[in-house]
């Protein structure tokens, strides 16, 4: 769902448009048939991800204006009309927050403001970070405050294919500052209900 806004991307096949409007309502009815016939639609790159080169290292500098009249318009779009199940964040920085850690965008405008109320996962593989707000926030913490409820593909690194088990949306469960339980079965509960808007 990303702008068309360099005709260089490697990826402007895949999006819909150069103009939010007229991606934004087709991408609401893909995601509307779609899940007609009982699947999850995801639309992706939550949020600015309009280059291909160097996208999981880039930070998307774009003022309030441009963010909301260009690059988030069509997302806004397709959450209200077309009411996906699930929603992708993308790699790069937004204005110096990686995108999955990026609480404005997921809890005070996509959350809130939409009252998008699916499940929204990471791209593969997602940036360590700690949260400079909150120092005992760290990785899967962190995107747990921001509602990301899902780290794609787990807990694997490019290299090794196993999971491994963090620890940190529990280490700081209780502690000032730290997660809360309400934040982790919030987390929770949009998984499972999108588990079972499934079945």
């Amino acid at each position: 769902m990303n702008i068309h806004r360099n005709p260089l991307c490697g990826r402007n096949f895949e999006y819909y448009s150069e103009d939010p409007l007229l991606s934004g309502k087709i991408a609401a009815a893909a995601v509307r048939g779609i899940q007609s016939m009982g699947v999850s639609a995801c639309p992706k790159h939550f949020a600015c991800n309009n280059q291909e080169r160097n996208r999981n290292q880039n930070n998307s500098q774009v003022s309030q204006r441009a963010l909301r009249e260009i690059y988030l318009k069509n997302f806004e779009i397709c959450i209200k009309e077309g009411k996906p199940y699930n929603l992708m964040t993308s790699y790069n920085k937004l204005n110096g927050v990686w995108c999955h850690y990026h609480y404005d965008l997921v809890t005070t405008i996509l959350r809130g403001e939409w009252k998008y109320e699916g499940n929204v996962i990471t791209d593969w593989w997602m940036r360590e970070e700690t949260s400079p707000e909150f120092p005992l926030l760290k990785n899967n913490a962190y995107r747990v405050r921001a509602q990301v409820d899902v780290l794609m593909p787990g807990n694997m690194s490019y290299t090794k294919k196993s999971y491994t088990y963090d620890r940190q949306q529990l280490s700081s469960v209780g502690k000032k500052n730290g997660l809360t339980r309400a934040e982790l079965q919030r987390s929770a509960r949009n998984v499972l209900e999108f588990v079972i808007k499934l079945l």
